[in-house]
């Protein structure tokens, strides 16, 4: 009779203990499953860079005056950069920095441009003056660069100096498939994304409106989207007409540091790269059949 009872003791001792963790299990659960499931969260994101302002006063001030969080990238040391980029921040618009690199079709750059024969020195000093010529930057781009792009050594030298900087965050344009930019970003733990869709490499008004469906398509796959797109008066026309529309569509429009910050593949696990050495890097340069070759440059100083 003893054995019986301490046998029912134990059992009512078992059952107590399972209620209570499956209370404190119930207790943490519910709040979880609500945090994860609000609209705010799950809704499609997009975000929309005009590129290229600076050169052209009209255009570059009718594209700040877009309705909603549009981010706007200024070229260094041109006529409007400051003045307008001072306009986008009044308007509580966010602001980059345009960056011109070094292109494979070897096309002018303009002012401020990084290209593969500069010293360390010349790199820094070039990327320095280029950042304080526009006011505001939250983050930088690159304007061509399918060259530079590929070289991790200047591309390493380039995250050094956004670190340096502080607070910055990098989109890769993607003007080649073999850019290392984002990937060196990463391993520099520097906040990035890549461009997604162009919105005007054709700028007929029909190509731009398929490109802007195909925009919101991939953000409704994937979460989210960056796209590029410029001052042209076709790409303005457009996005005056259906960027009011985007609420109904359940497409949330957000400055790009806003859309890193909350994307999913920002959080993903980053690509293992090997750490580049900067005292020597690789140095790319064309020969006259445009194929790559490999020398080495200066230490730096």
């Amino acid at each position: 009779m003893a054995r019986n009872i301490k046998n029912k003791r134990d059992h009512t001792k078992y059952n107590s203990l399972w209620l209570t963790t499956c209370a404190a299990l119930f207790l943490f659960a519910v709040p979880c499953k609500a945090e994860n499931t609000t609209p705010e969260q799950t809704a499609p994101r997009i975000s929309i860079i005009i590129d290229d302002l600076g050169d052209h006063y009209n255009a570059g001030h009718r594209a700040i005056q877009l309705e909603g969080a549009i981010t706007y990238a200024f070229l260094p040391h041109s006529p409007h950069s400051k003045k307008l980029a001072i306009e986008a921040h009044q308007q509580g618009k966010e602001v980059m920095l345009h960056l011109p690199m070094q292109s494979m079709e070897q096309r002018k750059l303009g002012p401020g441009a990084l290209t593969l024969d500069m010293s360390y020195d010349q790199f820094q000093q070039t990327f320095r003056t280029s950042l304080r010529s526009v006011p505001y930057v939250s983050g930088i781009n690159n304007h061509m660069g399918s060259l530079l792009t590929r070289h991790p050594g200047y591309m390493q030298w380039l995250m050094e100096e956004m670190n340096n900087s502080g607070g910055l965050y990098f989109v890769d344009s993607r003007t080649t498939h073999h850019t290392v930019a984002e990937r060196l970003a990463q391993e520099n733990n520097i906040p990035t994304q890549r461009r997604d869709i162009f919105l005007d490499d054709d700028p007929s008004p029909s190509a731009v409106a398929h490109q802007l469906e195909r925009l919101i398509k991939k953000a409704k796959k994937e979460g989210t989207a960056i796209a590029i797109g410029h001052p042209y008066n076709s790409t303005l026309s457009l996005l005056e007409e259906q960027l009011p529309k985007l609420a109904s569509l359940g497409i949330k429009l957000l400055p790009v540091s806003q859309l890193i910050n909350t994307s999913s593949k920002a959080h993903q696990k980053q690509p293992h790269l090997i750490q580049v050495k900067t005292s020597q890097p690789d140095h790319l340069v064309l020969n006259q059949n445009i194929e790559l070759q490999i020398k080495k440059t200066p230490n730096k100083k």
